[in-house]
């Protein structure tokens, strides 16, 4: 169960503190895509989040798209906004998280992965051991495979609640 605890929750990409993160040592961001970045059903970035990719170079950190999503949905997302993915990735797998720190040469320590889902981003995040946040899903509605996983979700984090294992508020 402890490897489905994030270790931070926000609201939204846009609360996370970079600056903190950067006195962290943090070099490398991996985030999800769908339903982390933009809506699943949204193709291209909103000029908000073209502003905080700018942040995140500023900043001096790097940064890599994790998707299960298919190459075309992730390339025709990342292209243009000149981002470095990994498709496909199989999350909670491995292997994505490691190739993506070795594609952005930074160890797992000096990165962080960001998503929406415990079951994928944050277990594989943490799997990995590499600090995971998670976020609420910018959309209310999911693509069909994720429907399941956030019924699942829900139980899941109702019941660490009640344990006391997390303090937020949904």
């Amino acid at each position: 169960m402890k490897n489905l605890l994030p270790n931070e929750y926000v609201k939204s990409i846009y609360e996370i503190n970079l600056q903190e993160l950067k006195n962290k040592n943090v070099k490398g961001v991996i985030t999800d895509l769908d339903n982390t970045l933009v809506e699943w059903d949204r193709p291209e970035a909103t000029p908000e989040l073209r502003e905080w990719f700018k942040k995140i170079t500023e900043a001096g950190m790097k940064l890599t798209i994790v998707s299960n999503n298919t190459e075309k949905r992730v390339r025709t997302f990342a292209d243009p906004e000149k981002v470095k993915f990994i498709h496909s990735a199989r999350k909670p797998m491995r292997r994505a998280f490691r190739q993506a720190c070795k594609a952005m040469d930074v160890q797992p320590e000096e990165t962080v992965v960001i998503g929406d889902q415990i079951f994928t981003d944050v277990l594989g995040g943490n799997r990995a051991n590499i600090h995971t946040i998670l976020v609420v899903p910018v959309a209310s509605t999911d693509g069909i495979a994720t429907r399941l996983n956030r019924k699942m979700e829900r139980i899941v984090l109702g019941w660490m609640k009640k344990k006391g294992m997390i303090q937020w508020e949904e």
